[in-house]
């Protein structure tokens, strides 16, 4: 795993020990980005299933001002905080071990809003909908919002999620799906 692009191009990033995490592969990384940036002029972003934090730290190489990383794994968690520092992005990420529906209610409170959320659950444990919902209930999004959720390929997520349109979907191999969310006004 490395970073892609931008100001930490080529930096290898470690990877969660163990078989709890999947990493996103760098060939999906790099398509991901290219449909939604590929390069950013500012903007927060959050990892809702943080792993390793390639996502995010992608995404703050390219251009995001701020990343939030969430995860409920300890290791994910002291990977991420290595994988920032080794960048030195400490200053611009803020690393959180909660699962994602309390890490939301406590986000709410904070009344911050994303441009950009990836959401990559375990394929297993996949609340892809019900984070979706709650994001938009929560009104945790702007309004040119970028949803990236990454998903078992056998899994066809709804055209719509509370006020967000399924704009792309991409299956990857047999595997891996991405499907990408947004607000869209002429609905």
């Amino acid at each position: 795993m490395r970073v892609i692009s931008g100001e930490c191009k080529g930096r290898a990033l470690r990877a969660v020990p163990g078989q709890s995490t999947r990493p996103t592969t760098d060939k999906i990384k790099e398509s991901m980005f290219n449909i939604i940036g590929p390069y950013f002029n500012g903007g927060i972003g959050l990892d809702l299933y943080g792993g390793s934090g390639g996502l995010g730290i992608e995404a703050l190489s390219r251009g995001m001002d701020l990343f939030i990383f969430v995860d409920k794994d300890i290791k994910a968690i002291e990977t991420i905080r290595k994988n920032i520092d080794q960048c030195n992005y400490s200053s611009k990420a803020e690393v959180y071990r909660n699962d994602s529906q309390r890490a939301l209610k406590a986000l709410k409170k904070r009344a911050i809003q994303f441009d950009i959320v990836f959401l990559d659950p375990p394929y297993a444990k996949q609340r892809i909908e019900k984070d979706i919902e709650t994001l938009d209930q929560f009104e945790l999004l702007t309004k040119d919002a970028q949803i990236i959720a990454e998903h078992d390929g056998s899994i066809v997520l709804p055209e719509k999620i509370g006020r967000l349109y399924k704009v792309k979907s991409e299956l990857f191999g047999k595997t891996t799906a991405i499907s990408f969310y947004k607000f869209d006004a002429g609905r």
